[in-house]
Parts: structure tokens; sequence; C-alpha cells
């Protein structure tokens, strides 16, 4: 009887998680944090979740950029954010871009989700205990404000009646100290977050200008429902499925107003790699917003450009006594009594 030793296939996701894994653990040890068991999940979460992606586009994870995958995945370990989380923490998108070469190459983006942004705080908030789990007020609920009188401060009160759509957003915040803080979002403050997704919209339209005007002065005396429900300003915005459909936009509103309050709530990263992971988020935000803004610039020049061709004004200059009609030079006589002595002498060569 021949003993036949048996062969280990490995899925392909399985062969993907043995190529970065090592990597990202000793680069992470390489700046001061030795993974843990629940880093490791959402790094295998990380690469099931792009992958999926990936498939879904006839694309593999070798058609990424590799070291964008890498710093991605180290960013997903360095955060603790969990893909397979419910709700989810964080998802990912694929972008076409240039490398410092100018060949095109593909890399995926990385977004945090609200509830990442809720774990987040839960780990790094500065001085924070417990971030309790938010309130979803809805306008039929009873509901009262925060009292203060002094340091004393006065809880909100809220007897859910679950009608109506979520009007505001309360976190109760209990601090080490046994303080507990509630930071309030409001429906409305949403409205600016639908303004600049709109005014992006715009950022290569030709009318852009006049269309955004006459967005300004509409929602300067509308709500931000009525915008969303306004034909018009649906067609003018361009405003997205996820904002304007029935079925996406409560939660588009609710994760708004919770993002407005989990992102201004001071912290304190415990690692200087840990915050310049989350600064490097936010760089790469702003820098995309710069982009844009640098390209509307250039847009607006060069459409501008040669449109009023202006022909300087001609200056008539006094002809010189020397020169004659015609432009020549004549010789010129001094006359030596011109010149008196005296006006010599008494001349500051220095003045």
């Amino acid at each position: 009887m021949t003993n036949h030793t048996p062969q280990v296939f490995k899925s392909q996701l399985a062969k993907i998680n043995d190529t970065y894994m090592p990597q990202i653990e000793t680069q992470l040890r390489g700046n001061g944090i030795h993974m843990t068991e629940y880093q490791r999940t959402v790094v295998i979460n990380a690469i099931s979740s792009i992958n999926e992606m990936l498939v879904k586009e006839a694309l593999s994870i070798g058609d990424i950029d590799q070291s964008n995958i890498t710093q991605t995945l180290m960013n997903v370990a360095a955060l603790q954010l969990n893909a397979a989380a419910t709700p989810r923490e964080v998802y990912f998108i694929k972008r076409n871009q240039k490398n410092k070469d100018g060949n095109k190459i593909q890399v995926i983006e990385m977004g945090i989700e609200g509830d990442g942004n809720d774990a987040i705080l839960s780990r790094f908030g500065r001085n924070i205990k417990t971030v309790h789990r938010h309130w979803e007020v809805r306008k039929g609920d009873e509901f009262t404000y925060p009292g203060y009188a002094g340091l004393e401060v006065t809880p909100p009160t809220w007897l859910p009646k679950g009608e109506g759509e979520v009007i505001r957003v309360v976190y109760p915040i209990e601090y080490n100290d046994g303080q507990v803080e509630y930071f309030i979002s409001e429906r409305e403050d949403v409205k600016s977050n639908l303004l600049a997704h709109m005014y992006n919209n715009l950022m290569w339209d030709s009318k852009k200008v006049d269309k955004k005007a006459k967005i300004k002065e509409f929602a300067e005396n509308h709500s931000l429902d009525e915008i969303l429900n306004s034909e018009d300003m649906q067609t003018l915005g361009n405003i997205s499925p996820a904002w304007k459909e029935p079925q996406s936009r409560e939660a588009m509103i609710v994760r708004k107003m919770r993002n407005r309050i989990v992102k201004k709530i001071p912290k304190d990263f415990s690692n200087a790699y840990i915050q310049s992971v989350v600064e490097s988020v936010e760089d790469d935000f702003a820098a995309r917003q710069y982009s844009r803004k640098e390209a509307e610039i250039i847009e607006e020049i060069n459409g501008n450009a040669n449109k009023e061709i202006l022909d300087p004004e001609l200056i008539e200059e006094e002809r010189p006594s020397n020169v004659n009609e015609d432009g020549e030079i004549q010789e010129t006589v001094f006359d030596e009594t011109d010149v008196s002595t005296a006006d010599v002498e008494d001349a500051d060569p220095y003045a």
C-alpha cells in the first residue's frame, strides 16, 4: 500500500493573506505597534472586502499598486476598523491615478463609515470612558434639551414614539471623571453637507456660477428636505441617488448628523504612527479638494482667456529738440556762455 502525502491546496484569498500579513506585521512593529489578534482579523476582513470589490470589476489585487495596497491595510490595522462589522466601519473604492513617473495606476481608497468614527472615538477619545449608544430622535418623539445651572447639568429626556423622520442625533459621552456630556446635531445642520455635495457636482459645469447662485438663493428660504424634494434642485445640483432616493435618504442624513458630532470631539492617540494615519486620511481628502479647486481655477482661466483684447492707449511723447520730424538726430552746438563758472563751482556733485 502506497502512502500518499496529502497536498494542501490554499484558496486564492488565503494566499493573498499569506502575502500581505507578514509585511504588515513587520511594518507595524517597526512603528511601535504589536499586532493583536483583532488587528489580524480586521486586515483579513479588509482583504476579503477589497478582493470582492475587485472581482466584480474583473480585476485582482495584483492589478492594484502594491505599495498602495500595503499602506491601506496598515491603515486599517492601525485604526482597527472592521469591514465585516454590521453596520460596517470602513469601505473601499478603486480609483485611477498617475504615479510620480506619469504612468497610470489603479489604487484603493479607504473611507470611514459612521460606525467607524464611533470606533475611533471609543479607542482614542480624550479622557473618554464610554461612548454610549447614540439617540436617534424622531419628529413624533418627546424630547427635552439638557439644562445647565453653573456646573450642574440636567440631562436631556427622550420618549421615543417611532413616528416621523429623525430630526436630531444625541451622543451621551461619559468621561473618566464620571461627567457625562451630551453632544447634539440637528437635521437642518446637514444642509451644509448637502450644499457642499451639490457645489462639488457642478465643478466642471460651464454654467456653475449661475447654478450655484440659484441653489444658494433657494437654500436660504427652504429646509433640507424641501431642497431634496425639489425636482429643480435635484437637476440643478445633480443630487446623487444616495441623497434623494427614499430608501437611502434617511440613512445618509443620520450618518451625516453622527459624523458632525464625532469628528469634532478631541482625541488622543497612543502612538505617533496612529495619529499620522488619521492625519494622512484627512490630508488625502484635503489634497483632493485642493486639486479640484485648482482645476476649477485653471478651467476659469482657460475659459476666459482672450475673450477681451485690450489695445494699449498710445502715449504721445514730446519730441526732443535735437531730433527732427524724420527721426534724425541733429548735431548739437553748445554755447559756452550758457554755462557760468559760478554754477559749476557751486554744484554739489552728490546732490
